[in-house]
């Protein structure tokens, strides 16, 4: 698949009408549905505001949540217009509807430089079947594409691929950075991924759950804790391609083990291969910290996917903020992908000095490993 694809910038954009198809899926309060973060809208800032500022007319579009075709009031994108409203210092009018008479209308009247953003498209049970009708309904308002959604790219649904084939197509400027800083390594969900790596990368860290399935694979006991019975083979394979290639893969050797997954479970430091049998491993050890942070240090990039360790519970966050740490101290240019190691690093207060942190989820994964993402196929070549 060929990621090097135009952009707003390789295109006029003054005075046409874009459908630009943003990740607004914010978080909210279950209570009052009040937008809890708005890093995803901060995101689509950049290309919104280049858009705006050379004369082009944006009718933005976004899902939120999962109402699965249902039109749902706690779901509405009205608080999201409202906040970005206030971001750009201007009104962002807002569409009832997502293609019918008021969105058209409003679309219609639509003047250069003025924003406006359509209702929930998950409102319309098309939009997830990637119904043509509907992609072409879309793209009736606009005379070009935008995608700038990220964390959609991998679904091929009538927003983030379907109207490509009504529109030309490029992406915006946060599709473009992800593109151009994650385009060419590949990591699997997640151990699928590592053979892409071993083509790439002069040092490979496992840690957290894939880590179990490789002690397994060479006859290790690791209790209770994850494993892939299916990939023991595999993770042989691995380990002889990195001896083969001269890649270097760090493994655990020490793991902090508990009897139960639970926040406050008495714990232990064990070899990673000599885990009890009625015990898990749910962190790494000190020793290993040790050695994954000492890689880093001498690392000129790195690119980092998946927790070390159950972080969400204090006692077994150890080994995931240390290498948060030794990420941030580090001279190298870094990169993190995937929705846990991103909230790890917000969570930890490291994010500021991270080089990269990516907006997809599944969508980053998909990319490192080398699934085709519908949502990047669709945009034109450069």
């Amino acid at each position: 698949m060929n990621y090097n694809k135009k952009t707003i910038m390789d295109v006029d954009v003054a005075g046409k009408k874009i459908l630009l198809r943003c990740d607004f899926n914010v978080p909210q309060d279950k209570e009052t549905h009040a937008i809890t973060s708005d890093k995803r809208i901060v995101a689509s800032l950049p290309t919104i505001r280049y858009l705006l500022e050379r004369g082009a007319a944006v009718i933005a579009c976004s899902h939120l949540g999962k109402p699965k075709g249902q039109w749902k009031d706690s779901l509405t994108l009205r608080p999201v217009a409202e906040h970005l409203s206030q971001l750009l210092g201007q009104e962002v009018i807002f569409a009832q509807d997502i293609v019918g008479e008021d969105a058209k209308a409003k679309a219609a009247a639509l003047q250069g430089g003025q924003i406006m953003l359509l209702e929930n498209l998950r409102f319309d049970p098309r939009e997830e079947k990637n119904d043509p009708e509907f992609a072409r309904e879309l793209a009736s308002m606009a005379e070009l594409y935008v995608s700038d959604a990220f964390g959609t790219v991998h679904r091929a649904h009538a927003s983030t691929a379907g109207v490509a084939a009504f529109l030309p197509a490029v992406s915006g400027l946060l599709v473009a950075r992800e593109l151009e800083i994650m385009g060419g390594a590949k990591v699997s969900d997640k151990i699928g991924v590592i053979n892409n790596l071993l083509e790439k990368a002069d040092t490979i860290i496992i840690g957290g759950g894939m880590a179990y399935t490789f002690a397994r694979a060479q006859g290790g006991s690791i209790g209770k804790s994850l494993c892939e019975p299916d990939k023991l083979d595999y993770a042989l394979q691995m380990i002889q391609k990195a001896k083969d290639r001269g890649v270097q893969l760090l493994l655990p050797t020490d793991t902090v083990a508990a009897a139960e997954f639970s926040a406050d479970a008495d714990s232990l430091v064990v070899p990673t291969d000599a885990i009890p049998d009625d015990m898990e491993g749910l962190d790494i050890g000190p020793e290993t910290i040790r050695t994954f942070c000492a890689a880093v240090r001498g690392a000129g990039t790195v690119v980092w996917n998946g927790p070390m360790g159950v972080f969400e519970f204090e006692k077994f966050a150890a080994g995931t903020r240390a290498m948060a740490q030794a990420l941030a101290d580090s001279g190298a240019i870094t990169i993190v992908g995937g929705g846990d190691s991103a909230a790890a690093v917000e969570q930890m207060g490291f994010a500021d000095k991270i080089t990269h942190i990516s907006t997809g989820g599944g969508a980053s994964l998909e990319f490192l490993e080398g699934i085709e993402l519908p949502g990047v196929a669709c945009l034109l070549d450069k």
